[in-house]
Parts: structure tokens; sequence; C-alpha cells
């Protein structure tokens, strides 16, 4: 018998004639579909063998946006405390600050009391009394470097290794080496404490010039986590599926045609993932079967806590389920930034961020996830000794604290020194790309081995190089 079917002869032209409209494309090549290994089709999502023997399976990182104080918080200086009101030492470079007027001003000393803490002796000040109970779980890397002065260019570069919008995100180079094992979620969600975002937007979470979707998905409050994900009212379950089911064919033969076009195997598994999220992302930020210990345990019970004490429990929830990399952005919209008032804010941001910190590191232990998950604390850059606004502090990407618990870290460790004032690292300097080369180590990827072709250049993961700091892994 005769077909009058005629196939499509383009997208334009397989639109015009299903009459489905991008809500219908959303929904390409759902349904029926058993495994990522019996497609016939490249996806780009799908599960890779790691160069190497991984230590970790996934990653949390608690980005605290706005630079959070080292020297107030895992990193004491007696002699700041001695030298205070003074001008910094004629011995010491002059920085470039990113206000350009704070390299000639008085020195100002920690208000905060720091004890030595656990069986490793770890200091930690008294604004983080909680993380300070679980020091024994910390890797603290007090030598870390970057060149980003400004909140934009210190969040690109502290997510991407680069100072420039457009290059991938650390979760989507992780992504894309490694592939997803959720396949009912992103491989990489993006939680944050308020609506707004950081400097330099949804690039700290782009994935630049990797397949879409390898891009950090950001979830929103409520039980509707991601927009346009439900069914549309009135479209029934059998509509949507015959709808799906035609699309799904046609673009089989699209991409069928077309085998070197890797941005419609692209958009396809991006498409599948968004139908399959109908049912799993609801349930995944439905909280009402924890405990009540537990969500006291992350500080939901109180207010100052409750929104970071969410973001941390759920980013345990997704781990659990395959996700590979959660960034919980803290304070969002450069809310650490003490420029003024450095007492008032920090404050306000660690204790909000304390509790519920200490708490995923505790769950993820009780549970037996903390081996295979690393949580990371830290944000873009420190801040400076030198005192702004008389009771505030400046950038400082010079030398600066980032913390690790779990995932092959070693615990209750300190790694590299600044200066006797916490301007400069001296020992052991970690630059970004290390960071990003060592977290990657630990997951089981070679930096310099992870390549993609762009613009006529092969791309790797840390940009211009970098290596993994094999003395912070046990």
């Amino acid at each position: 018998m005769t077909s009058h079917v005629r196939p499509p002869r383009g997208r334009r032209d397989f639109l015009a004639s299903a009459g489905a409209g991008f809500g219908g494309v959303a929904l390409a090549s759902l349904l029926g579909r058993t495994s990522r290994a019996q497609e016939p089709r490249r996806d780009p999502l799908a599960p890779k063998r790691p160069h190497h023997a991984p230590k970790v399976k996934s990653i949390i990182w608690c980005f605290l946006d706005g630079g959070p104080s080292h020297i107030d918080l895992f990193d004491p200086k007696p002699t700041l405390q001695r030298l205070h009101g003074q001008t910094l030492p004629a011995s010491f470079p002059r920085p470039m600050t990113a206000m350009g007027i704070t390299a000639n001003n008085a020195l100002m000393a920690s208000s905060r009391t720091f004890r030595r803490h656990g069986r490793s002796g770890i200091s930690v000040s008294d604004w983080y009394p909680e993380i300070a109970q679980v020091a024994d779980e910390l890797c603290v890397v007090r030598s870390c470097v970057a060149e980003g002065l400004t909140h934009v260019a210190g969040i690109l570069q502290m997510n991407t290794c680069s100072l420039l919008p457009g290059r991938p995100s650390l979760g989507a180079w992780s992504l894309y080496g490694l592939g997803s094992e959720c396949d009912n979620l992103p491989g990489f969600v993006v939680l944050a404490d308020s609506a707004g975002e950081p400097p330099g937007g949804t690039q700290a979470w782009s994935s630049g010039f990797l397949p879409s979707p390898c891009a950090g998905t950001r979830f929103n409050d409520g039980p509707t986590p991601i927009l346009f994900a439900n069914r549309p009212n009135g479209v029934s379950e059998a509509r949507q599926k015959g709808k799906v089911d035609f699309i799904q064919e046609a673009n089989r033969r699209y991409a069928a045609q077309r085998p070197d076009h890797a941005f419609v195997d692209a958009q396809i598994a991006a498409m599948e993932l968004a139908y399959r999220m109908q049912s799993s992302a609801p349930e995944v930020v439905d909280l009402s079967r924890e405990t009540a210990e537990t969500k006291s345990l992350y500080g939901m019970d109180r207010t100052e806590t409750a929104t970071n004490g969410r973001n941390c429990l759920l980013a345990r929830r997704l781990v659990e389920r395959g996700v590979r990399f959660v960034q919980c952005y803290m304070g969002v919209g450069s809310q650490w930034d003490a420029h003024a008032d450095l007492e008032s804010n920090h404050s306000r941001f660690c204790l909000e961020s304390d509790k519920p910190i200490a708490g995923l590191i505790r769950d993820l232990k009780r549970r037996s996830l903390l081996d295979s998950t690393l949580v990371v604390w830290g944000g873009e850059f420190g801040r400076t000794p030198m005192s702004e606004s008389g009771n505030g502090r400046d950038h400082n990407p010079y030398g600066f604290t980032m913390c690790f618990a779990g995932g092959g870290t070693k615990r209750g460790f300190v790694y590299g020194s600044t200066d006797e004032l916490g301007l400069y690292a001296v020992e052991n300097h970690v630059h970004v790309r290390d960071l990003h080369a060592t977290m990657l180590h630990l997951m089981g990827i070679n930096h310099r081995e992870l390549k993609f072709p762009h613009n006529g250049r092969e791309e790797i993961a840390t940009n211009l190089g970098g290596n993994p700091v094999l003395d912070i892994i046990a």
C-alpha cells in the first residue's frame, strides 16, 4: 500500500507539517527509550569510562558568593593582630586591588577568636562553631591564588578557569568527560539561596562550547523546580505520547541523514531529559519524607539557616540519585562582599552557612556517602588584611583559603600557607587551574587528556594548564 505521508524535507517543513511547535519538539525522542546503550545515535550524556580509577562520584560545591575572609575564618594571623592600625610594611609588594586604594590603608586585626579543633588541631574561628566540630573531616588549602580582581572575573575564573565569558564550567567538563549516571535528572544542578544570580550570571554554570546538555540546570524553589517541565494543562498523557512518538521518528530520520551534526544529538538528549524530569524533579525536591531530626541537622528549623539548609539537604538527595555535580550558591549576588562592616556582614552569612554545611558533611558521613562525595567550601577570592571603609576588607585573589571534605582528600589536613599578614600565598601555591585539575583528578579525569575541538584548537578543561595537587589526596 502506497503511503501518502511525505517525510519532512527539513526542520521548518517538519514543524509546519506537524503543527507541533517547539513545545512538541521539546519532547522529541522521549518515550520508548529503555537505555542509552540501545540508542543508535550519539548521546553526549552517555556514561563514559574515566581515565583512571576515580575516588569520587559526585561534587557538591558550597560557593560563597562575594569572597569570604580567610583571615577571619581559617587562617589566623598573630602578626596582623600585633600590627593593627599600621600600614603594610615596606617589605610587602603593593598589590593591585579591585578598588584601587586599599593597598595604603591601615591593617585591620581580626576580631574573631580562633581555636584548634579535633584531633587534627585545625584552627577555625568562632564564626564557624558547627564547621569547627567537623574539623577532622576538613582538608584546608590556605595557599590558593587567582587573577580575578572583580566579582565577575573572579567568579568566571573560579568556575571556568577563564577571566572572560564563553568557556565551559567545571561541572560541564565533568559531564562531558564522564557522562551522566542519572537518567532522569540533570547531571549538573545549581541551587541558590535567593532568586538572583551571581555576577556574570549563568556563565558560571555554562556549557560554553561543549554540548548544551552539559550545562548546569538551575532548580527553583517549590514543587516545580524546573520551569516548563510539566505537561501543559488540558493535554492528556495519551495525547502527549502520540505527539512524542511522531516527533521521535522524525528526529531519528533527521539525525540519520546528518551523522556529523553533533548539535542534533545534543538537542535530542536535552529534550529527552526534559520529558523524564516531569516525574523525577518534583520527587527529588519533596522533603516530606525526611525526618525532623535530619531537617534539624541542616538547620531547616531555624529561619536564618532554613534556605541554605534546604539546598544542602537537596544536594545530598541529588547525589544519592546519581547527580554528578551540584553547586549551592550562598549569599547570591556578592553578599559576602564586606567592603564595609565586616563584622555585621560575616556574622550574618557565617550563621546562614555554618550549620547547613556542617550538617551536609555529617549527613553524608553517616550515610556512607562522604567517601564518594567531595564537598567544597569557598568563593571567588579572599579578603585583604588592609582595611577598607574603616571596618571592611577589599578583594584578595593573591592568597586565600578553600576547604574540602571527603571525596578522597586528606582529612584533618592543612596545606600551604600565606604570609604573616594573610595577603600573599607563600608556600605551595595552588592556582584555580590546579584546583580544577585536582577535582577532575578525583573524579577519574586527566584534565590534559579531556579535550574538545573548538575553532581549530584542542581545548582542555583547565584552559592554560595546571596540575592536580596530589599532596592533598589521601
